[in-house]
Formats: C-alpha cells, sequence, structure tokens
C-alpha cells in the first residue's frame, strides 16, 4: 500500500489537477512529504507556511473577525486557509492544516486539537470561500507525533476527495458508455 502522498500525487497526475498547501502546526511537513514522492512536480505548486496567526489573514485571506473571536485553531480558519492558498496560488485544490502541536494549550484549546481542510472542485463547482471539507481531529501523544498525524490526515481526507470524485466521474463514463443503463 503506497502512503496517502503518493497516492495524492498519483491521483492529481491522473487528473491533470494542481496542489497547493497551507500549513500552521505541521511547518512544512506536509509539504516535504509531497515532494518526496518522484514527479510530486508535476502537480505541486507550493505551500505557504503561514505558523503566526497574523499571516494566515495576510497571506491567506482568513477573516480577521473569525480569527480575533475564534483564534487560528478553528474548523472555519483551516477551511479558510485550504481556499485561500488554493486561490493564491492558482491551483485546483488547497490543504490546510492548524492545531495545538503542544507542549502548552492554545487560544483556550487542548493540545491535540487539530483541523484539516481541502477545498477543490468539488463536482465541478468553484469552491466557494470558506468552503470545502474539514475534519476535526483529538489527536494523542507528543509533539512530533501530533504534527505527524496531521499531516497523514490532511494527505488521507485529499486523497479520499480526489477517488470520490473520481470514481463519480468514472461512473458517470460508464453510464454514458452503456446507453444510461
Amino acid at each position: 500500500m503506497s502512503s496517502p502522498a503518493a497516492q495524492a500525487v498519483r491521483l492529481l497526475t491522473v487528473r491533470g489537477e494542481t496542489l497547493a498547501v497551507a500549513e500552521s502546526l505541521t511547518g512544512g511537513l506536509v509539504a516535504a512529504e509531497i515532494t518526496s514522492i518522484p514527479g510530486a512536480s508535476k502537480v505541486f505548486r507550493g505551500s505557504v507556511t503561514a505558523y503566526a496567526t497574523e499571516l494566515k489573514q495576510e497571506l491567506l485571506g482568513v477573516d480577521p473577525a473569525l480569527l480575533a473571536s475564534h483564534g487560528a485553531v478553528d474548523a472555519q480558519v483551516a477551511a479558510q486557509m485550504a481556499t485561500g492558498v488554493r486561490k493564491a496560488l492558482g491551483t485546483d485544490w488547497g490543504i490546510a492544516t492548524t492545531g495545538v502541536a503542544g507542549p502548552e494549550p492554545q487560544d483556550g484549546k487542548p493540545v491535540g486539537t487539530v483541523f484539516v481542510a481541502v477545498d477543490g472542485p468539488f463536482g465541478g463547482g468553484s469552491g466557494a470561500a470558506g468552503g470545502g471539507k474539514v475534519t476535526s481531529l483529538r489527536l494523542n501523544g507528543d509533539r512530533a507525533e501530533i504534527r505527524m498525524e496531521s499531516v497523514r490526515s490532511v494527505l488521507a481526507l485529499l486523497v479520499g476527495e480526489l477517488a470520490s470524485e473520481q470514481t463519480g466521474n468514472e461512473r458517470a463514463q460508464d453510464t454514458e458508455r452503456n446507453g444510461g443503463f
């Protein structure tokens, strides 16, 4: 079984689509995982590591009122990061990580609270601002374990979306080939 990063690169290559990454707690680990895969240059455009909260607003377009009211560790923030990096880097897909790796809680959120998000051309749509899919995680372990599980989780979320879109497209094509039956 290949890694989620390898699966993502393969699926994106087959689809002829591109990816950008917005990272906070993972600090570039998602981009490193993707670029470790041969052929990633065909699909991976780049990443923004917005570790400081204000950079989430300045570089990724996250709503400042949302950051002020909820802090950086929030499902909507993750969704807006994914949408923002997708727009900023001009890609088909954007994925994002935000959370608390520890050792201390942040914004009133306990260590291990993580949000991962994906934004893309769902069903041929354009992906509205703050749209996309977000997964909320409650991870255990030390700082390194939480960060690595966050990497795995955001890539698995992307692969799941790519695979379900691929299956849907193949089904539609198969229906057309078989006269609609």
